[in-house]
């Protein structure tokens, strides 16, 4: 199992499990994921015992991501031809099985042997197949050849079932992860402009409901929901995370290991659920909890992304159009790096004259309007109504594919000579399936050595968290 990060806990865990189910078989296969991603994965197959009146033995499947036991596996029942498919809480019309589990899946507490004796007590309440007569298993056959392609991981966006008349994947569906201020802010902001077909608001906290989230309720913004389950964010375009912990930590490290440990409980269960979002990151510090994110979600580069820059970013455009009154072209310049003190600006084209003399004024008189707009920029802050904003803004470039640029947190490994896996914010066009490409920047020593060096702490950080 070379590719698996956890290696050693994943072979004592399957150990486990073939010690208690020795019917299960195991292999390795190539999964697709929904998004044309395919990785080679390990997976088992068996039966579990299930008592509902006689005894039954339910065929199941469960593919082991290369992130476990961080994240959880994925689930289908394996029905022959003489079964039908109940379908139910726990189990859709394509097999794949939902379970509370899964969705509250966090590590050590969570394994396979207690994923699969919650099934079996879940199957034990609602029996997940039915003996089929020969006519219905005929018309099983093109079920299962379905089935089969999805668990082979062989099925895409445009093979989905039409739900209620509607297809799924033209449905326009935003989950934000947090109730608190800034979650709030970006459902008002994301219905206000109108990008998403619904927004599912996912409140974490404990106890009864805090007072926003009891406002929405009574105010009934259009298109919103307000949930506490997991499952209610299945099917999400993109999935913004708010959360950030409200502990008594005693250190910088200890606040951002709080983090980390609450997105070890969202990150692999919206990953779950929404398979082919794009992961929008918010939460403090972003540069780092975008890269927790891409870790536990185990989703490719492209589509975690953080907010970084993108704020600082059209903040500075428009204060050096003001400034400057159209001398500097202010599309091409940009806030790049880490989120405060750390950012810098770059230019992503040179627009100057050919003339050596002209160039070099020309380039004078960019640099300084470019200094003038971040003295500016410094006295912004970034209230949770203008994170808010910003969201919505991104979420309308990916879900419209509007192939704009922003400033946003990325794995910035490969550029600017940074080899460490660390996520900066730099100029990214971006569509339905998150970054499409990364803009080249101007070759300027000062702005690379500064994001070197941004990239050295935050790598330095990073390796002391435990993922």
């Amino acid at each position: 199992l070379p590719q698996y990060k956890f290696r050693d806990l994943t072979i004592e865990e399957l150990k486990n499990v073939s010690k208690t189910y020795p019917n299960f078989t195991f292999s390795m296969n190539t999964y697709t994921f929904k998004d044309g991603s395919q990785k080679d994965l390990l997976n088992f197959s068996g039966t579990v015992p299930v008592k509902y009146g006689n005894s039954y033995n339910i065929p199941i499947q469960l593919w082991i991501l290369d992130s476990h036991p961080f994240a959880p596996p994925i689930c289908f029942l394996k029905p022959t031809a003489n079964m039908g498919i109940s379908v139910g809480k726990h189990v859709d019309a394509h097999g794949r099985i939902y379970l509370p589990y899964l969705q509250n899946w966090s590590h050590p507490k969570s394994t396979v042997i207690g994923l699969i004796k919650e099934m079996i007590a879940k199957f034990e309440e609602e029996l997940p197949l039915y003996s089929l007569s020969s006519s219905d298993a005929a018309r099983q056959s093109e079920l299962l050849s379905y089935i089969a392609k999805i668990t082979e991981g062989e099925t895409d966006m445009k093979s989905r079932s039409k739900i209620g008349g509607k297809n799924e994947g033209c449905f326009n569906k935003i989950t934000v992860v947090g109730a608190g201020d800034l979650g709030i802010a970006c459902v008002l902001a994301v219905a206000a402009k109108g990008v998403a077909d619904k927004v599912i608001l996912l409140d974490l906290s404990e106890g009864a409901a805090k007072g926003g989230t009891m406002d929405l309720e009574i105010f009934a913004v259009p298109n919103v929901e307000i949930s506490r389950d997991f499952s209610a964010s299945a099917d999400s375009k993109v999935v913004v995370v708010t959360v950030n912990s409200l502990g008594n930590a005693q250190t910088y490290l200890d606040v951002i290991q709080s983090n980390v440990d609450l997105f070890k409980g969202i990150i692999p269960a919206v990953s779950h659920y929404s398979q082919n979002a794009v992961l929008l990151v918010a939460s403090h510090p972003v540069e780092v909890m975008t890269y927790v994110a891409w870790k536990l979600s185990a989703f490719p580069k492209s589509r975690v992304i953080g907010v970084g820059a993108n704020l600082d970013s059209e903040r500075f455009q428009y204060i050096l159009t003001n400034l400057s009154k159209a001398e500097v072209l202010a599309k091409d310049a940009w806030v790049i790096g880490e989120q405060g003190e750390d950012k810098v600006s770059s230019w992503t084209s040179y627009n100057l004259s050919a003339n050596q003399v002209e160039g070099m004024a020309a380039r004078n008189s960019r640099e300084k309007a470019a200094n003038r707009a971040m003295e500016v920029l410094k006295g912004k802050g970034q209230r949770s109504w203008s994170v808010g904003l910003s969201v919505a803004d991104l979420t309308d470039s990916i879900l419209k594919d509007k192939r704009k640029v922003h400033s946003v947190s990325t794995l910035a490994k490969g550029c600017c000579n940074i080899n460490s896996e660390v996520f900066l914010s730099l100029p990214c066009v971006l569509g339905t399936r998150g970054v499409i490409e990364m803009v080249k920047l101007e070759e300027d020593p000062l702005v690379q050595e500064k994001l070197q060096s941004s990239a050295r702490s935050i790598h330095d950080l990073q390796q002391q968290l435990k993922l």
